[in-house]
Formats: C-alpha cells, structure tokens, sequence
C-alpha cells in the first residue's frame, strides 16, 4: 500500500458570528455565521482573514452540520486569495444544540473536515489556484481553528 503524502500550506483561526437560523429544507435546519476575521500562517504564506465572509450551515437529522463556506484571506503583501470550501462537522446531539444556540463546546468534543479550493489574481501565490485540499480542525469557543494540507 502506498504512504499517503501531504504538503502542509497554512493553519487558520477564525472567529464566527453565532449561527443565525435562516429557515429549513427536507433535509434539515438551515443557519449562516458570518466571518469576524483572523488570522493564517504557513511557511510560503501568512495573513489574516477577511471579515464578512458567510459560513452556510444545514444541520442534518443525523447530527451532521454540513458546511459551504467562502472566505477570503488577505496575504501579508497585500494579495487576495479566495477559498470556498465543504465539509461536515460531527457531534453529540448536544454538542449540535449548544453550537447553534452559538454557546461554547470544548476542542475534544467536536472535529470537522473541509475541502478546501482555492483561487488568487496574484502572481506570488498563483501556486495556489486550483489547489484542492484537506482541512481538519476544532473548534473553539468563538471560532475555529484548522490545518489545511494539500493532498500529494
């Protein structure tokens, strides 16, 4: 079997808004949370996270929070990156009821995974355009923090 190999680009942190309800679909309660901003750091790229960005989150029947997220990171040069990613994020029942109701749960208690696409008019990162990559993080109370590695 093969080794699976990974680059390590950047770890993220984030603040969120709490998670506003914005109505339901058949397969579940639908809510956004806005992005504060925050900050990102790798070593061919560090900058901080642009406020405004929104988090979709639909919450399953199966306590499953799937994710549709677009944020944008703002390099230290200036350069814009744009990221769009999906995932899902695990959880209690419990768990679940205290992150919509926007109160905090504790790293151990709670994972998620993205996929995270990126996309840049820069010339410096156009390395990143296309990139399709992993994420797994945790959150805090308040926001999120994860590692984003490209798949080799």
């Amino acid at each position: 079997m093969d080794q699976l190999r990974s680059e390590f680009l950047f770890e993220m942190s984030a603040e969120i808004e709490p998670p506003q309800p914005v109505g339901a679909t058949p397969a579940g309660k639908r809510y956004i949370a806005y992005v504060r901003g925050g900050t990102f750091e790798g070593p061919r790229l560090k900058g901080r996270v642009l406020p405004g960005g929104g988090d979709w989150v639909l919450v399953r029947p199966d306590r499953v929070f799937q994710l549709d997220v677009r944020i944008t990171l703002e390099t230290d040069d200036g350069a814009l990156i744009y990221t769009t990613y999906r995932g899902a994020r695990h959880g209690s029942g419990e768990v679940m009821r205290r992150i919509a109701a926007g109160e905090p749960v504790r790293a151990d208690e709670y994972y998620f995974r993205t996929t995270p696409y990126f996309e840049t008019g820069s010339e410096t990162y156009a390395w990143l355009n296309g990139i399709v990559a992993v994420g797994i993080g945790e959150d805090r109370t308040g926001g999120v923090r994860y590692q984003v590695h490209q798949i080799l």
